[in-house]
Parts: structure tokens; sequence; C-alpha cells
């Protein structure tokens, strides 16, 4: 597969760990200390894919060496590591390209090996096949990877990432709440790679939640297909957050819907799993095929419930449509707005689906990040909501790890012991 050229500008003993995942991968990884020497490097070097930069311990220095990424005709995407309370300083100045990224400490080596394949790739940038030293366009270096994860899925390969569904068939639960922020905290403090997809046709909000207008959708791209001849994979459609979240929406309107053919849509959110680590999709409150396809793809299925009779009864008729569909043991129910005066135990009870987690009420908050086209997570990260919003994410992070979710005992099986719920929230 080609490779590009990757500059460093790490401490010591993290450029060792980094380097030594980048060179495993295929890549070149360079050490740069100060702008002079990333300058020195671009002046004689072409195949510069992503510069790593250190924003954290000199925020300065990383000025520099930005605005030499992209002086002239040079347009070469940064990953910036930064403290998290210094991340809405990363406008830097306006001059932020969609393509750069941030990330924290504390991280592994092999995420950022992966953050930097999925760059490369989104950023469709030329790099040379160092098999035959044969440079390759973009559109050709694009679909090679494509095709690469493409072949990996047909083989039987399991994917890297996992597939968590945000799905109940009642609307007004907080589907569309839980999953941007879910996807944004995962992505900004747990240091994953995370494509948040809006499968919702008819009333999805993701994109306008997050501030961002006029985005390509999948339905653009897949009718542009049709003419050039040129696929392209939901990483390349996809469109970047200012938090770092890769966002894919899949039309704009629902009378507009026709080329999502539904078994392309799930192998493309498969495929998607070999660049990154979550797929967060965010689904319309229905049973149809797109749905039902996509249900036979999830690793996870988190079923947000409100303390109310109508959303009850919806998550107990998912619980009985699950069955037939053979995915019951990947359901978990979070209960939002938690806080109500409604026993958790008794909603667990009557729903017959563990609770994952509690989230509690903050209506306004969401709705004010929202307004500022932000996730609460970014806009209000000391609020108690956020931390309810992590620890779901972590018992995510916690289902995965243990290699037993879908494959083996899933939610039901991990979660069914006991309940996981936040004692400071305990209805009495």
């Amino acid at each position: 597969m080609a490779r590009s050229a990757v500059a460093i500008a790490l401490p010591p003993a993290e450029f060792g760990a980094v380097s030594a995942q980048l060179l495993e991968a295929g890549y070149e990884p360079i050490e740069v200390k100060t702008a002079d020497d990333l300058e020195a490097l671009l002046n004689r070097r072409r195949d510069i894919g992503v510069a790593i930069l250190d924003g954290e311990n000199d925020f300065d220095r990383t000025l520099e060496m930005y605005a030499l990424l992209h002086d002239e005709d040079r347009n070469i995407p940064a990953l910036m590591v930064v403290a998290a309370r210094a991340l809405d300083r990363m406008s830097l100045a306006g001059r932020a390209r969609v393509n750069d990224e941030y990330f924290t400490r504390p991280y592994s080596a092999e995420s950022l090996r992966w953050r930097v394949e999925a760059m490369l790739i989104r950023a469709e940038i030329p790099v040379e096949d160092m098999s035959s030293g044969i440079i390759e366009s973009s559109a050709e270096a694009s679909a090679s990877a494509a095709s690469s994860a493409a072949a990996s899925v047909a083989s039987g390969e399991s994917p890297r990432g996992q597939i968590v569904i945000v799905f109940n068939p009642k609307g007004g639960v907080g589907k569309t709440t839980i999953a941007v922020n879910v996807a944004a905290l995962l992505q900004v403090r747990k240091n994953q790679q995370v494509l948040l997809v809006d499968c919702d046709t008819v009333t999805g909000h993701v994109a306008s939640s997050l501030g961002m207008e006029n985005i390509r959708t999948v339905a653009d791209a897949w009718t542009e297909d049709l003419n050039t001849g040129v696929a392209e994979s939901f990483a390349e459609i996809a469109t970047q957050h200012q938090n770092g979240v890769s966002v894919l929406v899949m039309a704009e309107s629902p009378l507009h819907t026709e080329i999502l053919e539904p078994k392309r849509v799930a192998e493309a959110i498969t495929t998607a799993c070999h660049v990154y680590d979550w797929v967060i999709v965010d689904m319309h409150p229905d049973y149809g095929p797109l749905n039902q396809v996509i249900f036979e793809r999830a690793d996870k299925i988190i079923v947000p419930v409100t303390p109310d009779v109508p959303a009850i009864r919806a998550a107990v008729q998912l619980r009985e449509v699950a069955v037939e569909l053979d995915i019951r043991e990947r359901l978990a129910m979070v209960v939002n707005r938690a806080n109500s005066g409604v026993s958790v135990a008794d909603m667990e009870r009557t729903v017959g689906m563990p609770a994952l987690a509690e989230v509690r009420s903050a209506g306004m908050l969401f709705v004010r990040a929202a307004n500022e086209g932000r996730s609460a997570v970014e806009r209000f990260p000391k609020e108690k909501v956020i931390d309810d919003i992590e620890l779901l994410c972590t018992r995510m992070m916690a289902t995965r790890d243990s290699g037993e979710a879908k494959s083996g005992q899933g939610f039901m099986g991990i979660f069914s012991g006991g309940r996981n719920t936040n004692p400071s929230m305990r209805a009495s």
C-alpha cells in the first residue's frame, strides 16, 4: 500500500513510540525539533503527507510550524496535540484547515498511526508507492485504500472499529443529542477516531446541530459517481467538524434517497471501520429496509429511553422486534433525563434491558451548544451531564475491549449481572 513521510515534532520519548508504529505501518517518520528544521525538510522533500505538532508544550513554536505547512503552494494537514482546556484556541487565528486534527494527552502511539492513515485518505495526498517508485494520483491512492478495506471485509477479516447505533422507534427521546455528544467525547477525551453518520433521511439534524451547513452528502457523492465512475468511501465523503469528528449525512432531502441502496450503505459503513475506531449511527425511528440492514452490522445498539410511558412502550416494542431480528443481545438502554423522578430499576424491569448508563436532564445546555454549532462536550466540559456522557463512553469502550460485544455475551450478558448506574442520580 502507498505511504507518505510524516514530520513529527514531539518530545523524544513520544517520538520514539510514535515513529515505531509508523515504521511498522510503512511510513517514514522524520523528527523535527524547530521551525527551521521543518522549513529545511519541506524545502528538500515533497512527500510529507502529515505533520504531527506539539501545541501543548510550545504553542508559539507550533504556530510557526503550522504557518510553514501552508506557505506558498503547500497545504499539508497538521495533527496537533493540545491541552484539553485549549481546544477552543485551535482556530489558529482563522487559518485552520478542514483537514487538520487535534488530540490530547494521554494518547496511544497506535491510535496516532490510524489517525495519520485516515487523514491521508481524506486529504487525498499523492503518496509514493514504496515497492514500485510510481507516484499514484490522489484518486488512485484513495481508490486503493478503499479497495484494500473492502477486500478485508470480503475476506472475513474483523473490522478494527465498532459500529454503534443510537435508536429508539419513538422520536424525541434524545437520540441525536446522545449520538453527537458520544461521538465528540470519544474523539476529544478518549483520543478515538470517530465517524458520526446521520442515517435519518427524514428528520435528521446531526449536521445542523453542529453548525455544519451545505455539506456534501452520500446521495450527492454517489450521484456524482454515476458520471465519474469513481467510487468514494465514507471516509472520503465525510466532512470534519472542528472537534475532529468526521460527519456524514446520507441525504439533505427525503425525496432524493433512491440511490441509497440499503445493502451498499451497510457495506460502506462496515468498510469505514477499517479507518475509524467508532462509527456512531443516528437512525430514523422506523424498522424500514435501511435500518434493518444496518441493525445486522451493528456491534452495539444504544436505546435512549426517557422516563415516560410512550418512550418506555416504544422500547418494549423494540425489545420484542429485536428477538425476531436476532439482535436482542446487542441492545442496551441509556436512561435519558434520568433525574426525572422515575426509578431506573423500575425502567429496567419494565423495558427488559439493562441500563448501560444514565444521562441527567440538561436540555438548555444542549440547546445552547447546538446554537453555537458545537457539542455540549466542547461547550460545557465541566458540567455533570458531561460526566454522564463520559461514563457511557467508558462502558462502551469496556465492552469493546472485553471482546464480548456482538460475538459473545454482548451488552445483555455483560450488564445483566447488576445495574451500572450512577448512585448520585438514583431516584428515590
